[in-house]
Order: structure tokens, then sequence, then C-alpha cells
């Protein structure tokens, strides 16, 4: 260690337009003369001392002697109920406070409450919107220091954390105690209403309101509420219609930076999330956990209103809004709801005639992805899934649940005006249409309108017949 007669102010705004104090004995030998780097040391007449490694500086040589203490590795103050070892007293007494959920400072403005001062006084500055640490590269500002320094990191690359396992490296410490409990597979923070444990206290936190149904985070545009701020802040770009993430190669932009990742995927091919059973492979992690369900039959959401079954959530919360008529999308030329903006988009082109994805091999149009890749299967004869009461096979799942039904004679779709069952929804739909009177489906030629496609098709063979007898005269 050094004190300030040796220190290095190559990067410390030092005070030299102040007048250097000294003093004389009786000797004339001068007894103080120091220069000081801010304002606290100059004021107090405190000498400042620098730590050799981090060059980190200290207005005592006691505080300097237990810094030395984080650089040495000694952690004398062990926590009696945990175990867990700190560098410094008041890191300890900090630390139990978590164990007696004491939390003594709190906010006037609020009411909550925190563990220590620092964080109340961070805390407070979202009340009051200060944020006096700002990014030299960028501009940004943030309310605390620490993520000042994390968000630098960004602009720099740096990732001075090491994970000494694996070597992979992480912009934050945070970031590196998170990946590590993946070698020790540690998960300390138990759920005491399901028993789900997880390696985060925070973690814990928010999987807590999925039992309590909290959500503390407010859209202040249209009142939507979140369990978490992170899924509020990427609903707010819903409002503003900002998309930050940008791909380099299509020029494409997403609110999210996970759907950018997984986009990326489809110019690379790469689908690193493989089924072990049969070897599907898939970009996205969940659509791999949701296909296994395919294999176990497993279906673990039930809607508690009609008891129907699904595998994946966002299935299950689409469903309910059948029920309940909460955020459905309304196609604005014939008036008809759907409970995804997906499936809206696909029946918007049912108007538009708009078919964007080409069968490369037969030359054919289809309105979906989905619809496509299904249609692809009639080229390489891939039928995956058979019916294990006769043996026949077919192209997709849902072509399986429809054949079924012909041997249980299930027919779950109910006309409500007539009470007339089918096995099918398409059909339900077609028939409701003698009700109502609805013919979606014009003839592009003529202009008549039928209630359903195949009608449509039907009739512009006339049409056809017609044009081949008339070129035959």
């Amino acid at each position: 260690m050094e004190n300030s007669d040796h220190f290095d102010t190559s990067n410390t705004a030092v005070f030299s337009d102040i007048e250097t104090f000294s003093g004389t004995d009786g000797d004339e030998k001068p007894v103080f003369s120091e220069t000081f780097t801010n304002e606290r040391s100059l004021q107090g007449n405190i000498a400042e001392y620098r730590h050799d490694v981090c060059r980190k500086t200290f207005s005592s040589e006691h505080e300097l002697l237990k810094h030395e203490e984080i650089h040495s590795g000694d952690k004398t103050y062990h926590c009696e109920i945990c175990g867990k070892c700190f560098h410094q007293k008041w890191k300890l007494t900090v630390h139990k406070r978590g164990h007696t959920a004491e939390k003594p400072f709190r906010c006037d403005i609020c009411g909550k409450c925190f563990v220590n001062k620092s964080n109340l006084i961070t805390h407070k500055r979202i009340h009051t919107g200060d944020k006096p640490f700002h990014c030299e590269i960028c501009g940004k500002s943030f309310i605390n220091n620490s993520n000042l320094v994390f968000h630098k990191r960004s602009h720099t690359g740096e990732k001075p954390f090491q994970c000494e396992m694996c070597g992979k490296s992480y912009s934050g410490n945070s970031c590196l105690v998170v990946h590590k409990q993946l070698h020790t597979g540690d998960k300390s923070y138990d759920c005491e209403i399901c028993g789900e444990c997880f390696n985060q206290k925070c973690k814990l936190t928010v999987h807590k309101r999925s039992h309590t149904g909290e959500k503390p985070f407010h859209c202040d545009i249209c009142g939507k509420c979140f369990m978490k701020k992170s899924n509020l802040s990427t609903h707010e770009r819903i409002h503003t219609g900002e998309k930050p993430y940008l791909c380099e190669i299509c020029g494409k932009n997403f609110v999210q930076k996970s759907n950018l990742i997984v986009h990326k995927m489809t110019h690379s091919g790469e689908k690193p999330w493989h089924c072990e059973i049969c070897g599907k492979a898939f970009a996205k992690y969940s659509c791999l956990d949701t296909h296994k369900s395919v294999h176990t039959g497993e279906k673990p959401w039930q809607c508690e209103i009609c008891g129907k079954n699904f595998v994946a959530k966002s299935d299950f919360t689409s469903h309910r809004r059948i029920h309940t008529g909460e955020n459905l999308c309304y196609c604005g030329k014939c008036g008809k709801s759907f409970i995804t903006n997906g499936h809206l988009k696909k029946h918007m082109m049912m108007h538009s005639g708009e078919k964007l994805f080409n069968c490369e091999i037969c030359e054919k149009y289809f309105v979906s992805n989905s619809t496509l890749n299904r249609h692809k299967k009639i080229h390489n004869g891939e039928k995956a899934f058979r019916c294990e009461i006769c043996g026949k096979c077919f192209v997709s799942n849902s072509d399986l649940k429809k054949h079924r039904r012909i041997h249980t004679g299930e027919k779950p779709f109910r006309c409500e005006v007539c009470e007339k069952t089918f096995s099918d929804n398409s059909n339900l739909v077609s028939h409701v249409r003698s009700h109502t009177g609805e013919k979606p489906h014009p003839c592009d030629i003529c202009g008549k309108s039928f209630g359903t496609n195949r009608n449509l098709k039907r009739h512009k063979q006339i049409h056809a017949n017609r044009k081949t007898l008339n070129s035959g005269t």
C-alpha cells in the first residue's frame, strides 16, 4: 500500500489551484506537505491511501486495511444461520437481515422498505426521476453507478468475470454467479407453496406472484398489469412502436432481443434444440418443450370453464378468450373475431387474396408457413402421426385428431342456433353461415359469393368450362 506522498495522479482530478499546506519545526524541517485529490480530503486535511493492486483510494489507513481483506480472500465474519462468510462485518449485518426479513430503511414516499440505506437512496431516485450517472458514449443515464459501469461494457465488449469451470465470460459478476449455479445445481430458494426451487431470490419472488396473482407493474397508457417489470417494458413498446433490435442481415426490427435471436436462426438455418425421441430440431427451447408433449400426451393446462386441456400455456391463454371475450382481435372488413392476432392476420389474407408462402416443388402458394410445411409432407410422403386403432397415418396431429372422431363418434362442436353437432370445427363454421346468410367467399369473375371455399371452387369451374367451350368454337 502507499500513502498520498507517492500516489499516481494520472487518472485523478488534482486540486492544483489550491495552496499547498506546509509546516516546519524548529530545525526548519517540513513536517507536513500534501496535495489532495478531492474536496473531502482537502477540507478534512486527510491523507489518501491507494491500494497497490486495484488503485482504489481511501481516506484512512484503517479503511485501506479493511479493503485489503477483499484481495487477501480472508473472510472472517461467518453467518451462523447459513454458514456464508464475509470480508467485512457490516456486510454480514446486512446479510443477516435476509434471514430475519428486517428492513429498517423505509421510503417516506411509497412506504417500501429496504435492507440497507444505499438501496433506499437509489430507490428514491425512481420517485424523483433523478439519474445522476451518465454514459459519455451514448448519453444514456442511470440511477446508480453500478448500472452505468455495467452498461459501458455493452460499448466496450468487456467481460471481466470468467467462469473457472468452463471459461465462459460475463460483463457482470451477478451474471457469473447465476451461471455457476448451472454447474453446481444449487437452487437454495424454495417456494413454500408448491416446493419449486430457484437459484435466485428475485426469481422466487416473481414465481410467488403466480400463486398470489399479484401484478405490481402497471402500464400508464392502457392500465394493463404485469408480474415482471421487464414484461411491462416490452409491452410499452406496443404503444410507442419502438423496435430497438435490428437484424443486420434483412433489416427487420424486433421488440425483444430474444425474438431477434430466434429470427436470426431463420437465416442461418440453426436449430440447436433436438428432441431425443424423434430427432426433430427446433430454434427455440420452448418449442421443443411443447413438442415433447406430442410423445408423452401430457396436457398440463386445463380450462376451468369447459375442462379442455392444452399442451402449451399460450394456447390455454388464447382459448380462455373464447369464454371471456377478453382481448379478442376483430376483422375490420367482416367483423369476425379471433383469439390471437396471428389468426386475424391469416384471416385478413382471405380478404386480400395474399399468399406469401411458396412451395418450391409445385409452386403452390399458402397463407401461412405452417400450412406450407404441412403441404410439403405430401411431396416427401411423411406421415408421422399414426392412428392406434386402424393404423392409418396422417401428415399432421390435427388430421389424426379429426380422424379419431370417426372411431369414437365424438362431435364436440355444437351449433348454438339449432344444437346440431359436428366432428370438425370447419364444418360447424360452414353450417353457421346457413343461419346467418354470410357468404365470405366472392367470385372475382362474376362477383357471386359463397358460404364455403369449396363451393366457390366448384363455381369457378363453371367459368373455366365455359371458357374452354368458347375457345373451341
